[in-house]
């Protein structure tokens, strides 16, 4: 019996999820009988839960103990329900048989407290006549959004037959009129199946009209339903039969969607097309809505309906479509709300609480509680014209439907035809709800960058008419659609999705049909057209199971434009082939890629973008190096790995190279403290007036005496300064870019040293000295690392490093107050980074204009692999800087940045291009930028929309070099070359290969266009020169070899580059060749990358160049007026020099 209930534990729920009995105890009714006299007004009883039935209905333990009544489990989310045994009031009390209970695991989503309430929201009231049964419908929310829905029979049964029984036991041959009390059956399930748990009801009404109402009888009731499988999602349906009827249990139509077991025109008969989609906007605007009838069974499936009417939108807050009397309260909710009471707390509910849409469903009205009509701005006026157009076309009324039919003789045959009306009414009622929501928020999709997951709220607004802009402002602010916009961004494909495809698909199948072979043949491969037919071929092809005709569509599709690729069909696709049809792909080249590229897409593990977010704990641990990374960037205080590592250093001076959890929460609130400290700094507004605007003060002294006066040092990002209590308040020390020295001084008192910080200004005679006793030592620390980091920043043209300063500086401040110890000191000189021997040679300093650094957002360094440049438009609104100039910088694993370069400011966060290194880049026209992947396939930009939408894959090794063909300007050529020799030529118009060859010589590295010819280049870097002269060198070599071209026998001239490792590329730009090195070591892990600049006049090298710390990796020309060099991982900077 064990082994049962651990099997039932693990079978899926079916319908049933529980049954729950409610109605008055039998204490109270007895008393009751005792105070009813017939003239005194009936009274009315607050309800209980009188018993429980849950599945698996499987009995632990031995069933003829305790009067055959077992205890009931299930164990995941159950609570228990001590249910007493009923006994017959007529039984003498019997002290051996003493009451039995029994333990009923219950749902621990259903509270039974508030259901006993929701089953009888009016309480229970005692008839001296029977009444006809009545239906009602529930919808439980848990606490964590969970839902189950119920279905509520009330029927009313005698319980009083002639007869009162005393207080004493004793029975009275009193004649009495018959009394009635009604008890409530509720079945619940997970799924919303409304019409069908209603039928279920109805048969057990059937059998309920012919006996007592009994717990065996419910039990047995409740086992039934739990034993019915809940449909798959789909077009197969459940039936099954209860007696008198065949009960329908439709499927979903998607795994995301609830089935629809309710008649969706009830608002319909209620309310006008105006009146509903008033409700719709109110909802949509997370408005406070409570729905009022005299009938509670019309709340629920009402609410109901208007929640299905904005699907695939779901609401996002408290919904309790019945409130009884006792929860009237929770009409004055604070948040958005959609709640349903009786009409007669209409005016109740009306008075107490401010800013509801009140919606009286029995007289068709929608109003305010402040006002007489809703304050709301109304849906855009166009999809409201369509969806009310499409409504009025309607057929409500099934009466008019059946006037041609003859009567049924059978009852299960005349449902089946009023149930097949109601799923066709259904459908017309659902696509014309979903019209007027794709109608209204169809535009969302092009204001969406997929790759970044941002929404451009303020274009798509203003591309509103002037009229809706209220709605969408509105709406714009809710849960509900920032829920809409996740599933966009998470391209989910839900009936919105399907919806707007299928438009799409409709618009081209008008024309796809018309598409004859010379139509085929004049498109280019930019044609709008053309992948869209190659994505609706391949879909017919698919469904007509021409597995392999349909991939080679897609493949086709994969090539001009990967945006529409179905990749989740075509993975499909490609498992369903059969062995014959795999070998025959496998045979096709261009299919067998098509099918390696979706597999290993496939294999790749993409960050989750629903991931949930995960707040910060203190570690409770041990942490080793990797661990405490990992644990400082979850905590928010750096993200950079190079400096947490040197933070890990301080903590674990002098120790073991661990740190502790104590130690880690001593830091981490130090750091907090240090922060909360700095922004509780509230200078008055006569010193605010010295500072720049963005200036905060992050550090201040204790009151120190000064040679300026008595008291407090303040530090910011730009300088120091003594905060005094005289007027004006303000004396400046020195700005950190002034500073030319900084010292420990002791002056003697008694037998005392006591230690002054002195500080030299450029700008000023005197020495500014404070004696800051024992905060000396760490104020020396912080000026010097600001003052270095101000240094480095001014001579490297580089303002972050003067970011990096002050971090380093807070780390300091926060280490030492942790430690509080005398190694803390020393503790924090390990986070001193900068010094003055970092410092760039002089001739560097006047060529460097600026350095930027690409990996800003990313937690440690990348190469920057290649550099482009491509120019802006010189006719375009000011206001349009799409069309400046841009630098595109291709960093590791297939990421590309670009930045604007009229400001050197990030304006796009980064495309991503595949996931291997990139190689090249080259700007064909205004429009697209070409790159080359080390995995075989040239990705195409549109540099309007910043995707990549268009791949080549002819290549089969790591794609290399470009070399641009525009000697004719009617027909621009590209060529590309591959490691393993092979060179294309491309057709940019068409995108289609004009030509290709391969060469046997090893790896190809590069190719350049010259006089007409082509040189491939293996294993050197190649420069062209004037007059039929070719500059080369070799990634070993530390010469430059200057050729020319008619004599390839020997170089014409040689140059030595000093300490030059080997060099990695090179430009020419003017009079100049621009070579950039490997980097050379320089000790204690330090790298230097070294640019030579020759002058091909005087074959000489004019200047050398150091701003880089590795290797120098790339070089690019920005219209000859600057060069831009970006370095390997360990620098990973992008400077950028003047050209002279």
């Amino acid at each position: 019996e064990d082994s049962q209930v651990l099997m039932a534990d693990h079978v899926p729920s079916g319908l049933l999820e529980a049954c729950v009995v409610v109605g008055a105890s039998e204490d109270k009714l007895k008393d009751v009988c005792q105070q009813v006299d017939g003239t005194t007004d009936m009274p009315v009883l607050d309800p209980e839960v009188l018993q429980v039935h849950v599945p698996p209905f499987v009995t632990k333990g031995n069933t003829g103990e305790s009067g055959g009544h077992g205890t009931f489990s299930r164990v995941q989310r159950r609570e228990s329900f001590i249910q007493k045994d009923e006994r017959p009031v007529s039984a003498p009390s019997d002290p051996v048989e003493a009451e039995s209970t029994k333990v009923v695991g219950v749902p621990k989503e259903i509270d039974l407290m508030a259901l006993s309430h929701l089953c009888f929201p009016g309480r229970v009231h005692l008839t001296d006549e029977p009444k006809e049964e009545q239906f009602h419908f529930l919808v439980l929310t848990d606490v964590f959004g969970n839902q189950t829905h119920g279905v509520v029979l009330r029927c009313y049964r005698p319980f009083q037959e002639g007869s009162v029984i005393y207080p004493d036991g004793h029975w009275s041959s009193k004649k009495t009129s018959k009394l009635y009390t009604a008890h409530a059956i509720c079945v619940i399930s997970k799924h919303p199946y409304y019409n069908a748990l209603k039928d279920c009801l109805s048969c057990f009404l059937v059998q309920l009209r012919t006996c007592r109402l009994s717990e065996e009888m419910v039990k047995e009731f409740a086992a039934k339903l739990s034993l019915v499988p809940i449909p798959p999602p789909g077009q197969l349906h459940v039936m099954f039969n209860l007696r008198p009827l065949m009960v329908f249990l439709p499927a979903r139509e998607d795994k995301d969607l609830p089935a629809v077991d309710l008649d969706l025109h009830l608002p319909f008969l209620c309310f006008t097309s105006e009146q509903i989609l008033q409700i719709i906007t109110g909802i949509l605007m997370e408005q406070k809505v409570v729905f009022f009838s005299a009938d509670w069974s019309r709340l629920t499936l009402v609410a109901e309906c208007f929640l299905l009417y904005i699907q695939p939108l779901r609401w996002q807050h408290p919904y309790a479509p019945i409130l009884s009397h006792q929860m009237l309260d929770f009409t004055m909710a604070p948040t958005a709300f959609i709640m349903g009471c009786h009409l007669n707390q209409f005016q109740e509910v009306a008075a107490e609480t401010v800013d509801l849409m009140l919606i009286n469903i029995d007289d068709g009205t929608v109003s305010s509680s402040c006002h007489e009509t809703v304050d709301i701005p109304d849906i855009p006026f166009a999809s409201a014209e369509c969806f009310i157009k499409r409504s009025q076309k309607l057929q409500l009324q099934y009466d008019l439907e059946v006037c041609r039919q003859g009567a049924g003789a059978d009852i299960n045959e005349m449902r089946m035809l009023r149930r097949q009306w109601q799923q066709n009414l259904n459908r017309d009622i659902q696509k014309i709800t979903l019209e007027l929501i794709v109608n209204t928020f169809r535009d969302v999709s092009s204001h969406l960058n997929y790759e970044h997951r941002v929404f451009n709220s303020e274009g798509f607004l203003n591309n509103r008419e002037l009229a809706d802009q209220p709605f969408y402002k509105k709406v714009l602010e809710t849960h509900i659609f920032h829920s809409f916009l996740k599933d966009r961004l998470n391209r989910k494909m839900d009936v919105f999705t399907r919806m707007v495809v299928f438009v799409q698909m409709i618009i081209i199948s008008a024309t796809v049909h018309t598409f004859d072979q010379s139509f085929m043949s004049s498109l280019t491969s930019n044609h709008p057209f053309l992948s869209r037919h190659f994505y609706l071929r391949g879909f017919m092809n698919t469904l007509c199971s021409k597995r392999l005709d349909a991939l080679s569509d897609f493949q086709s599709l994969y090539k001009t434009d990967i945006e529409i690729f179905p990749s989740g069909l075509v993975k499909t696709l490609v498992d369903s082939l059969e062995k014959d049809e795999r070998s025959q792909a496998d045979g096709r080249p261009e299919l067998k890629r098509l099918i390696s590229k979706v597999m290993k897409d496939n294999e790749i593990v993409l960050v989750q973008t629903d991931d949930p977010v995960k707040n910060f704990k203190l570690p409770k641990s041990h942490m080793q190096p990797d661990d405490f990374v990992k644990h400082i960037q979850e905590s928010g205080v750096v993200k950079d790995v190079a400096t947490i590592y040197r933070l890990f250093e301080a903590l674990t001076l002098g120790q073991l190279k661990q740190v502790d959890p104590e130690l880690f929460g001593m830091f981490y609130t130090s750091w907090k403290e240090t922060g909360a400290k700095a922004e509780d700094i509230d200078l008055p507004a006569e010193v605010m007036q010295f500072l720049d605007a963005n200036e905060c003060v992050y550090k201040l002294s204790s009151c120190v005496k000064t040679n300026q006066g008595v008291g407090k040092i303040a530090m910011t990002q730009k300088r120091i300064f003594l905060l005094t209590d005289a007027r004006p308040g303000f004396v400046e020390i020195s700005k950190f870019r002034d500073i030319e020295e900084v010292n420990i001084s002791f002056a003697p008192l008694l037998l005392l040293r006591i230690p002054s910080l002195k500080i030299k200004s450029s700008l000023k005679k005197e020495v500014f000295e404070a004696s800051l006793k024992s905060e000396c030592d760490l104020w020396n620390l912080l000026i010097k690392e600001m003052w270095a980091g101000r240094k480095m920043a001014d001579e490297h043209k580089d303002p972050q490093y003067m970011q990096q300063a002050l971090t380093n500086v807070l780390l300091m401040d926060a280490v030492v107050g942790c430690l509080r110890t005398q190694k803390a000191i020393a503790a924090a000189s390990k986070l001193a980074y900068f010094d003055m021997s970092m410092m760039v040679p002089k001739t560097t300093s006047e060529m460097l204009k600026h350095k930027i650094n690409p990996s800003l957002d990313l937690p440690t360094p990348q190469t920057v692999h290649v550099l482009l440049y491509t120019p802006g438009q010189l006719y375009y609104s000011e206001a349009d800087a799409t069309r400046n100039p841009k630098l595109w910088c291709a960093l590791s694993g297939g990421r590309v940045v670009v930045f604007d370069a009229t400001s050197w400011s990030m304006s796009q966060n980064s495309i991503q291009v595949g996931y291997c290194q990139l190689n090249c880049m080259l700007r064909l026209d205004k429009d697209q930028v070409w790159i080359a992947s080390q995995d075989s396939i040239i990705y195409i930009i549109d540099t309007r929309s910043m995707s990549c939408n268009k791949q080549l894959t002819e290549h089969r090794h790591e794609v290399l070099d470009f070399a641009l063909d525009e000697s004719d300007k009617m027909s621009i050529q590209m060529y590309s070359c591959s490691s393993d020799g092979t060179v294309i030529l491309w057709d940019v118009s068409t995108l289609k290969v004009k030509k290709q060859f391969n060469l046997t010589c090893g790896r190809l590295v590069s190719i350049q266009l010259f006089n007409g010819s082509l040189w491939c280049c293996k294993l050197t870097t190649v420069s062209l020169g004037a007059r039929d002269q070719l500059w080369t060198s070799c990634s070993d070599s530390d010469e430059l070899c200057l050729w020319h071209s008619e004599d390839l026998t020997k170089p014409v001239l040689r140059i030595q580059l000093q300490n030059c490792p080997g060099v990695n590329c090179m430009i020419k730009v003017k009079n100049q060749i621009w070579v950039g090195c490997r980097g050379q070591r320089l000790g204690h892990g330090r790298v230097r990358g070294k640019i030579y600049v020759v002058n091909t006049e005087e074959h000489s090298v004019e200047k050398e160049l150091m701003a880089h710390t590795d290797s120098v990796q790339a070089l690019c020309s920005a219209e000859g007026r600057y060069v831009l060099s970006g370095s390997d991982c360990q620098d990973g900077k992008i400077a950028i020099w003047k050209v002279e």
